[in-house]
């Protein structure tokens, strides 16, 4: 790890509130990295950030959401963060289901809600496709290769910043995908020293998540200006897809802003919604 990025992760680390924990919890594909914040006997919720992110994203919504639940919020194997890969490969997504199932046993947590982010959201409904009685309810804020696949303009933007990292790229990239409302500056800075880390990550990724296989009560959050899909029209097709889940969409909000920008509102439909946890 980088000494810049290093510094940039624990900077956005030091935001979090007074007695957050850092755990590192073993699994057979190594050795994984989560922030453990709320009353140890609060409802538990694991927070799952998008891709590059890592788990001190969640800095913001962390002293509400941390209020009532027992929060873990979990870098992912195989991306940017502090989560090592060693051990078994990690290669499709039934082995990201797995790690995440040894990470869920490492914390003694047979059952959790879940709250995730893009391709955060993604692992959490191929998680809970796999495993719904390990999932009370879940959150999946602006989903990617769930309920709609990527735009291909939106393609076409990020292909060449992903093919050829540097930071003046990614940074121009994320200020185009956040405009109006851009994203913390700290976790921006982080977000394009992962991006443009050597060796780069290697997010596992696969087949769209099945929508029809959520069962368990469902939250879906839609950024009303996210460049990833067209808000609107994929929010119907959740509607249609999932018929029991409740489904906005928040006006102005875009993709990579969301959770750092107007956590407030945000916080708000998340209590609300897993207060039945």
């Amino acid at each position: 790890m980088s000494d810049r990025f290093a510094a940039a992760y624990d900077a956005l680390l030091a935001r979090w509130p007074a007695g957050t924990t850092e755990l590192t919890v073993p699994t057979p594909y190594g050795p994984t990295r989560v922030h453990a914040y709320g009353p140890p006997d609060g409802s538990p919720l694991v927070l799952l950030h998008g891709g590059g992110a890592t788990g001190t994203v969640w800095f913001a919504n962390a002293p509400a959401l941390g209020a009532r639940h027992r929060l873990y919020a979990v870098d992912i194997m195989g991306d940017t963060g502090r989560s090592t890969r060693a051990g078994r490969p990690l290669r499709t997504p039934a082995d990201l289901t797995a790690w995440l199932d040894a990470v869920l046993d490492g914390l003694d947590l047979p059952a959790t809600a879940i709250c995730g982010h893009s391709y955060g959201a993604w692992l959490a409904a191929v998680h809970a496709a796999h495993a719904p009685h390990r999932v009370t309810r879940l959150a999946l804020l602006d989903p990617t290769q769930v309920f709609a696949g990527f735009r291909p303009g939106y393609l076409l933007r990020v292909l060449p910043v992903l093919l050829r990292p540097t930071e003046r790229g990614v940074g121009r990239y994320l200020a185009w995908e956040t405009r109006g409302s851009a994203p913390d500056p700290e976790w921006a800075e982080l977000y394009v020293l992962g991006a443009t880390r050597r060796p780069p990550a290697r997010p596992v990724t696969g087949r769209t998540a099945d929508p029809a296989a959520l069962t368990m009560p469902l939250l879906v959050l839609f950024a009303g200006h996210s460049r990833t899909h067209d808000a609107e029209r994929t929010a119907a097709r959740a509607r249609r897809a999932v018929p029991h889940a409740e489904v906005a969409v928040l006006p102005g909000a875009t993709h990579h802003a969301l959770p750092t920008a107007a956590p407030g509102e945000l916080d708000d439909r998340l209590l609300a919604f897993f207060a039945g946890a």
